[in-house]
Order: structure tokens, then C-alpha cells, then sequence
């Protein structure tokens, strides 16, 4: 798994290219995210177009790295979800509680809506 991170305006938006899972990407992402709020940034955008598999280690590192940035005050939204990920959180029913967009300027957009 790669992780790529840009900063538009105060959303930090993570690119991931490759697998979440066991072993292989799972404890990356935990650690990227650690990182960035250690930097004191708030707003995150996870961007999950390049993912190509999500195991349920994968899918608990997402609901870890949520529970941490809104126990830290922060948000995380979800973009590009692919159709095989975006059935893993519907039949999970995570679904409800991930924010996602179809397309990074609607989720960028957002998060300067939100109060």
C-alpha cells in the first residue's frame, strides 16, 4: 500500500494506491494518520479510488482511523470509493457512518460547509 498526502486549503487529502489488509497496509495507514494530527491537522479525506481489495482488517483500520480523529476533534470523509468497497460498507452498514462523495471537489467542498 502507498499513501500519498497533498494539502488543499485546511483538508489534508491521503491518496492510497494498493491493498488494505492484514499485513499489508492496515497498520500504515494507522500510522499516517497519527502523524497528521500529531501536525495538528483536523480535517482529513481519505481518497480509496486506487485501492484494489479492503480485507476486514483493512475495513477496522477505517473505523479506528474515524474513531481517532473524532475523538481528537477532527473529521474524516471518504472519496472514490470503489463499487467492491462501497458493498463491503453497505453490507457491514458502515456505510452510515462514513461521510463519502463521489468526487474530491464535493468532499472538499464539504468540509468548509460543515459548521
Amino acid at each position: 500500500m502507498q499513501l500519498e498526502e497533498k494539502v488543499v486549503g485546511d483538508v489534508v487529502v491521503v491518496t492510497v494506491n494498493g491493498d488494505i489488509k492484514l499485513g499489508g497496509g492496515d497498520v500504515g495507514l494507522r500510522d499516517k494518520v497519527r502523524s497528521l494530527i500529531q501536525q495538528g491537522h483536523k480535517k482529513l479525506l481519505l481518497d480509496l479510488s486506487g485501492v484494489s481489495y479492503m480485507d476486514s482488517s483493512g475495513l477496522g483500520e477505517l473505523v479506528h482511523v474515524y474513531a481517532t480523529m473524532k475523538n481528537k476533534g477532527g473529521t474524516l470523509k471518504l472519496v472514490g470509493l470503489t463499487r467492491r468497497i462501497n458493498d463491503l460498507l453497505t453490507i457491514t452498514k458502515l456505510v452510515t457512518v462514513f461521510e463519502s462523495y463521489d468526487t474530491e471537489a464535493s468532499a472538499l467542498a464539504s468540509f468548509s460547509s460543515a459548521v
